[in-house]
């Protein structure tokens, strides 16, 4: 039976793909298998001996200490583009929002229109209504920070609103060049995008090289009264450079997904509670996509959207399947595949593949390993883990 403990409210549909005559799945048990989460802060600690896997239900991994995960063999899946849907759309409704005053009407009327008649009420709002008046988005310029998954689908709706749209991304994935329309205006650096653009959206991981991102001297390349928004990581904004941004009018509102304190009391931003990928829908889709990818692990060590080790699969034929990690150091293999055949263990069929400084390995052998196989494979320097499923 295969453990797996979660963290935070886990959509049912996705923990119903885990079958409950192969599962125990429980928000509290002991030498869990596989760990599912969404926002929960996982500390190296909190990670038990038995843990081979860890399921963020969602893009973002900032909260699973994932360095310490690949140091010990421990993959860290997530679910790119589950919630892309649900964070795109909430960034049309703060384009729109940053448009249109539409909650200061909402609020005018409210306010105003308390005991009054239906003529009265309608002669309040045509007096007052010129207050909240606004602009279009279409003929506006929209920068897109970032063309992954959410970014494109940024990209296409402001097209679609009759927007000229500008992309910028230096790590662009073949995959995502081939879903990105032709319309959207790629330019090669940061500065040629925020030079032409009236809104800036981001739409990228926080990394050592996206830190603060948005800095001072970034700031300076902005078109004069543009808007930032950002709904991908609170860190890809500097504080004091989003401040001075505004106080110096290159930039006239910031939107963010990311409350922070120093800003609660400006006019000129908008704070939301985190709620890019709050919808019932994008909750299913990255449980669903997270639960498949465990289980695919677990069951047949296939690796899919893994943020530390590669993407690998092999078809399952007949016989036993081994499946190790190891350093990515040169003889591994070769080291492996020499003690199997000192035991005379036919190879039926493998895969190797590696990733920054690790490397992760399935063989499907006719014999069915012994646990003195096992150990001896583990006492091989630079093996970090290995399996027999």
């Amino acid at each position: 039976m295969n453990r797996v403990l979660t963290y935070n409210a886990i959509s049912v549909k996705g923990l119903d793909k885990f079958s409950r005559d192969k599962y125990e799945v429980a928000s509290e048990l002991g030498s869990p298998d596989a760990i599912m989460l969404r926002s929960h802060v996982l500390a190296p600690d909190d990670i038990g001996e038995t843990v081979k896997a860890i399921g963020r239900a969602g893009a973002g991994v900032n909260n699973i200490p994932v360095e310490s995960c690949t140091e010990r063999g421990i993959v860290v899946f997530n679910a790119p583009g589950a919630n892309a849907n649900a964070v795109k759309e909430l960034v049309v409704a703060a384009l729109l929002m940053s448009t249109r005053d539409i909650f200061g009407g909402v609020e005018f009327v409210k306010s105003e229109g308390q005991g009054k008649s239906p003529e009265e009420l309608h002669k309040i709002v045509e007096a007052g209504k010129k207050k909240y008046g606004g602009s279009e988005l279409k003929g506006k310029t929209l920068g897109v920070v970032g063309l992954g998954a959410i970014g494109s689908l940024v990209a296409e709706t402001g097209l679609m609103l009759g927007m000229e749209v500008y992309g910028y991304d230096p790590a662009l994935s073949v995959e995502a060049a081939w879903r990105l329309s032709s319309d959207v205006q790629r330019v090669e650096n940061m500065q040629s995008l925020l030079s032409k653009s009236d809104f800036v959206s981001l739409h990228l991981p926080v990394l050592e090289a996206t830190r603060n991102l948005i800095n001072k001297e970034l700031v300076e390349s902005f078109k004069p009264g543009a808007k930032l928004l950002n709904f991908s990581r609170e860190k890809l904004v500097d504080t004091e450079a989003i401040i001075y941004g505004l106080d110096s009018g290159k930039v006239s509102q910031y939107l963010s997904d990311f409350p922070i304190p120093e800003l609660l009391e400006r006019d000129d931003v908008m704070q939301i509670p985190h709620l890019g990928a709050s919808t019932a829908e994008a909750e299913e889709n990255c449980a669903i996509m997270v639960a498949d990818q465990l289980i695919d692990f677990i069951e047949n060590g296939n690796i899919k959207n893994s943020v530390n080790f590669p993407n690998i699969a092999l078809e399952r034929t007949s016989g036993y399947r081994i499946a190790f990690s190891n350093r990515n150091v040169p003889k591994m293999l070769n080291s492996v595949l020499s003690v199997l055949a000192d035991r005379d263990i036919n190879v039926i069929d493998m895969i190797n593949k590696s990733r920054d400084e690790v490397a992760y390995n399935i063989i499907d052998v006719e014999q069915e390993p012994t646990a003195e196989l096992i150990a001896e494979l583990e006492a091989i320097e630079g093996v970090i883990n290995v399996r027999v499923i």
